[in-house]
């Protein structure tokens, strides 16, 4: 069985790529995969680290603005997908799969329209609870339309080749427990933990906020422990913030302030409230886990994905939802410890996100690749 992978740009394209291949391998030791992705971005490390093949093409993403820059730039993505389709073509015909997944990015069309001129059984995985550009670009010829979110079957104009599989995530997500994450994390007594993250490359103002709560925190006399993720772009300035505002946060024992979490699958089991942004891997996670959440959608992100994602959650019962704009430090001081002082209202919201998740979603996505891939074999 020869299995083509094609994503790229951020983790929650990657990362669920990833967790369907490895039990594909799982399954079928002698399996073939080849990824396929875009040079410059987060997949030339995650994949060779996963330890899979991988092919980078040029690319270059589409603008959707309207002046003369927006336009050159939109030329020149056409350019480079034209170039990208006849390369893919060629390694197609190489590699000779029985079947290809796109879990987005802009990487993922070329491989996939190839692919379909080819003959080849094609699926697209969509992360987002609305499709985004590469997914409505290659839904009307892909065998199977496969998504996270049952409300996100109206968003299609074949739903008859849809399928809630939901969100491949880490085992991790799904399996940690409260009480051996805090050991694990050194925490020994009864106080609630905090996490707040952003990304891996931080908001700007979502540190801001968070620097500036810390105050607030340190009045009331540290009511809670707080792990905060500044990401790369935050971690030269941030810390330095929280000193001027008056919290010497490396002799507080409730603080942590770190520029990543590494080990966010015990730090969220862990945590009995995560804020967070409301990226579509972030949200699946969250759901997996079943932490109670304070999402803050992004709102520099395409068709405002992030605050649709996070809605998700919220008409579910198990997010808080407070949009960037109406953000503050003392808002977001008070939802957090409402949420703490309501333990009762916790558990529902982890009642909520535990009924939206498909803990088999990996398995799942293997099935259909299975299927597909007999089907061409016949």
């Amino acid at each position: 069985m020869n299995v083509i992978f094609t994503c790229g740009g951020t983790g929650g394209h990657i990362n669920p790529a990833i967790a369907v291949a490895n039990i594909l391998k799982e399954r079928h030791p002698d399996c073939k995969i080849l990824f396929i992705g875009a040079e410059g971005h987060m997949e030339e490390q995650l994949v060779p680290q996963a330890g899979y093949e991988l092919v980078c093409l040029p690319g270059s993403g589409l603008s959707r603005g309207k002046s003369l820059a927006a336009l050159k730039k939109n030329i020149r993505a056409a350019r480079c997908v034209l170039s990208a389709v006849n390369r893919c073509k060629k390694i197609i015909r190489d590699f000779r799969p029985d079947v290809i997944i796109g879990t987005g990015g802009y990487a993922s069309f070329p491989a996939l329209y190839a692919g379909h001129k080819l003959g080849i059984p094609t699926c697209v995985h969509e992360s987002n609870a609305t499709p985004g550009l590469t997914t409505k670009m290659a839904a009307d010829t892909a065998d199977r339309v496969l998504v996270c979110f049952e409300e996100s079957r109206n968003q299609y104009r074949n739903p008859e080749r849809v399928e809630v599989v939901g969100m491949p995530v880490q085992r991790e997500f799904l399996y940690g427990t409260r009480e051996q994450a805090r050991k694990e994390l050194g925490i020994c007594d009864s106080k609630p933990l905090v996490v707040s993250a952003f990304g891996s490359q931080g908001a700007k103002v979502m540190n801001e906020t968070m620097a500036d709560m810390m105050p607030l925190e340190q009045a009331d006399g540290f009511p809670f422990h707080h792990i905060h993720a500044v990401g790369s772009f935050g971690w030269d300035w941030m810390p330095q913030r929280v000193r001027d505002d008056g919290v010497n946060f490396e002799c507080c024992p409730m603080l942590d302030i770190r520029e990543y979490i590494y080990n966010m699958p015990t730090v969220m089991a862990a945590a009995d409230v995560i804020i967070s942004r409301a990226g579509a891997a972030t949200c699946n996670e969250i759901a997996a886990s079943g932490t109670p959440c304070i999402l803050i959608p992004s709102p520099n992100v395409t068709n405002n994905h992030q605050e649709k994602n996070a809605r998700v959650l919220e008409e579910a019962g198990g997010a808080v939802v407070v949009l960037e704009k109406d953000c503050s430090p003392k808002r977001i001081y008070r939802e957090v410890t409402a949420l703490l002082a309501d333990g009762e209202r916790r558990a529902k919201m982890t009642q909520a996100l535990h009924r939206m998740v498909k803990q088999d979603s990996a398995e799942r996505i293997c099935d259909i690749l299975e299927e597909l891939s007999r089907r061409n074999r016949a």
